[in-house]
């Protein structure tokens, strides 16, 4: 009788234990994989999402995989289901310079036929749909062809894409095909609708860095959370970008905050705040976080530096006037509570072979409460 009440009471406990608890899976991680030889080494179960990079489109519509290796590469990425059964590997087309978009999205005719495509690379390789970086709609960028009407037929090359692969998805038991994007914050979302784009997508991967590089007058944190002191107003910065989408009408849960697992290296810059948010005279690279922890971080006269307003790093070397910013544990867990405390969708990264340790993907995974 007594252990008949105690299991009772055992069961109602865990019934109220499992409402309380939260879904495993609460927050996504989704990392970018760039198609090389050989592979870098990806821990299935850290991740919930592989974006493979890049594909391409030509103006016809037909999408096309440039790198020789893509259809080995896909097999790899796919196989890693053996060990996490949930992880969904997407293609991602485009990327910064990637053209025709615009071309693409004009017409009916070709938005289905890239959809067509879409459809047809989904069922040849087993992925799981489609991720679109058009860098960017209504702009030249790095010298593409673009339209005012890009604003219009980017949503409508979406909704064709969605209608595709649900399609696909009902011939496929059911199976539910992922369309995201990569977006950019600031003057870039003046080429999209944002709220009727969100419609036909399952998330947005924000691309919440690159805020300083070679295109900027100035050095600053190149992927920071928050605006530092010295930045101007106008600065661009994660929350900024987050709550800039919020305000169009995305649900907080279609966005994952951008995290990049490199830095951006200025020199000749002036000295003034550790070189921080000051003019320079040469862009030097950008360095991967395997090199800043080989050769930069508290090494070779770099200091690191950490800004408690933006909650970034970065390195200033007074004795070349060499200024770096960049990504490291501190910051990722910092974006990782952002993430939390707005409920955001999750975090994505770029680029899986740069931290070739996992030593920032495993903070992600560790903060986001995965395992």
């Amino acid at each position: 009788m007594a252990a008949a009440v105690a299991m009772a009471l055992g069961m109602a406990w865990n019934s109220a234990q499992a409402q309380a608890a939260p879904p495993a899976a609460d927050y996504r991680i989704v990392g970018y994989v760039a198609d090389a030889q050989p592979l870098p080494p990806v821990s299935a179960r850290k991740l919930d999402v592989i974006n493979y990079a890049f594909a391409r489109v030509d103006a016809k519509g037909e999408v096309q995989f440039p790198s020789p290796v893509a259809g080995q590469t896909l097999a790899t990425l796919t196989g890693l289901r053996k060990i996490n059964p949930d992880l969904k590997v997407v293609v991602s087309i485009g990327g910064w310079g990637a053209d025709y978009f615009s071309d693409v999205a004009l017409t009916a005719q070709t938005r289905q036929r890239m959809a067509d495509d879409v459809a047809a690379f989904i069922e040849k390789y087993d992925v799981d749909g489609v991720d679109i970086d058009w860098e960017y709609p209504t702009l030249a960028g790095p010298g593409i062809s673009h339209r005012p009407e890009d604003k219009r037929n980017f949503s409508l090359l979406l909704e064709t894409l969605r209608a595709r692969l649900d399609k696909l998805g009902a011939a496929h038991h059911g199976r539910h095909y992922l369309v995201t994007i990569a977006a950019a914050d600031g003057e870039f979302v003046a080429g999209i609708e944002l709220e009727r784009a969100s419609r036909s997508l399952d998330w947005i991967n924000l691309m919440t860095y690159d805020f300083h590089n070679s295109l900027t007058p100035t050095t600053g944190h190149h992927a920071g959370l928050h605006l530092s002191d010295v930045a101007p107003a106008d600065d661009r910065a994660g929350d900024k970008a987050v709550a800039q989408f919020l305000a169009a009408g995305v649900p907080a849960k279609k966005l994952n905050l951008g995290a990049a697992f490199y830095g951006r290296e200025f020199s000749g810059v002036d000295p003034a705040h550790d070189g921080l948010q000051q003019k320079y005279a040469k862009y030097a690279g950008s360095p991967s976080w395997r090199e800043l922890v080989a050769s930069y971080i508290d090494k070779n006269g770099y200091v690191r530096h950490w800004d408690a307003k933006a909650q970034a790093p970065y390195l200033w070397n007074a004795k070349t006037r060499t200024f770096v910013t960049y990504e490291d544990p501190q910051s990722l867990r910092a974006k990782a509570a952002f993430v939390k405390a707005k409920g955001l969708g999750g975090v994505m990264y770029w680029e899986q072979s740069l931290d070739p340790n996992e030593e920032l993907l495993g903070v992600l995974d560790e903060a986001l409460g995965h395992h």
